[in-house]
Parts: C-alpha cells; structure tokens; sequence
C-alpha cells in the first residue's frame, strides 16, 4: 500500500515544554487509523503540525506520491491539496439548508466572481445526492441545518469535508455526545469513507474505536508508545500503566 502521508522526527516545544518529541507516523492512501493516548500526549498538535497550524522545531512532513512537504506550506495549500479536519464541535452554517450546505462546500473555483456566478449543475446536485445518502441525511436535505440534532450536524460536517474531496480526513473526537444509534451511523460513514481515502480518528472512547477495526497508535507525551490493533496495544504494559490504568 502507497503510504500517503509520512511524518518522521518531528518535535515541536511551546515555552520550554515538547509537546511533540520525535514523532513517527505514517498512514497509506485508503486507511483508518484512530489515534489515542492520554490528556496532553500531543493528539491535538499532531494535527495542528499535518494541517499547517503549528510548524514543528524540527524533523520532515511528506505528503502524497511526489513526497512534498507539507512545512513548506500554507495552512490553506495543505488544505487545497487534500488534507481535510473536523473539529470536535461541528460548525455548520445554521441558517442554511443541509443541500446549501454541502454545496457551499463542494470542491470548485473560489475566485469572487465564480462565486457569484455559481448556479449548481446536474452534476452537483446529484454529487449532494450521492453525499446525504453517504452521511444520512438524504430524507434532511431541505431542513435548516439549525434544527438539525447534535449527531445530524456531525455528519453534515463530515460530508462538507468529503465534499471537498480531501485524501486525507483528520476527525477530532467524532463520537463525543452522541446517542448509542448515531455513534454506530458515524462509524458507518467512517468506515465507508476509510475505502478511497485516509481516515485519522483522534478519541477517547474505547468502545468506538474498537468499532472502528483498525490500527491504533497510542501517543504519549508526544511521541508514539505502542501501535497495532486494539488488542495489541491495550494489552501493553505501558499502555496500561499511562492510559488505561487511570
């Protein structure tokens, strides 16, 4: 499998403290993987440094098959070129519809007058079909976005990424306040998504990730302290006595 994206010795420190020290981590093209570890073990700054918001003191961020770095670009070129972030609290434009929402954020020319000029075509109203469908909301469409419940607004959230067409898709703890139904529906899309494109989970929730059947790797104070399948890592010492011993 073609790896996607490689992070390799990669450190940053904020005011004297490493936040991330000496980081590996590499994902291939179509892959789930859920990242784990304790409060402060550097799961945050990990995206920070892949979507260009923190640059690191040191080490190498290769992106894609011509291995470009991603250091030496903009927070919006990383973005541009495929790499997509949910944050934990959904942010969607409550005013619009779920369909003006995920059209907002199809992939297309951003100049102003582009804009300005831009009807949908059949084509896109039928990629918004194909996306309400994948996320389930294809029965949501016209409703205010605003109405939606917390679930609902997650996976409009997550199809307004996918709709940007990213490679790569870095999800923030997507099953946080969810009811048991819309946890199994995320891992569904997760799942679904992780087929054509890399998927990273950032969560706390064991029970997800075990859902989730794929690789961990479990950070701890900025660098990675075991990595395989969920049996494997909760059956780590190390794991046990900084994780999941608390």
């Amino acid at each position: 499998m073609s790896t996607l994206l490689e992070v390799s010795g990669v450190s940053v420190s904020f005011d004297g403290f490493r936040a991330i020290n000496n980081l590996s981590f590499r994902i291939g093209a179509a892959e789930m993987r859920a990242v784990i570890g304790p409060n402060g073990a550097g799961k945050t700054t990990f995206m920070d440094i892949v979507t260009g918001k923190t640059k690191p003191n040191e080490g190498h961020v290769l992106w894609g098959e011509k291995s470009q770095s991603l250091l030496k670009m903009s927070e919006a070129k990383i973005a541009q070129a495929g790499v997509g972030r949910k944050f934990q609290k959904p942010t969607v434009f409550e005013d619009q519809t779920v369909e003006e929402n995920l059209l907002m954020a199809l992939k297309k020319p951003r100049g102003w007058l582009s804009v300005l000029m831009y009807r949908p075509s059949i084509r896109d109203l039928s990629r918004i079909k194909e996306l309400a469908d994948e996320i389930g909301l294809s029965e949501a469409l016209a409703r205010k976005s605003g109405e939606l419940s917390h679930g609902q607004k997650q996976w409009l959230e997550i199809g307004m990424l996918l709709a940007q067409e990213p490679r790569l898709l870095l999800v923030d703890e997507p099953a946080a306040g969810m009811t048991p139904a819309e946890r199994e529906q995320t891992t569904a899309i997760l799942v679904e998504a992780a087929k054509t494109r890399a998927v990273v989970v950032v969560e706390h929730d064991m029970e997800f990730v075990r859902r989730l059947n794929c690789k961990v790797t479990v950070l701890h104070e900025g660098a990675v302290l075991a990595e395989g399948s969920l049996d494997h890592v909760t059956s780590n010492q190390d794991v046990i006595d900084v994780y999941l011993g608390r």
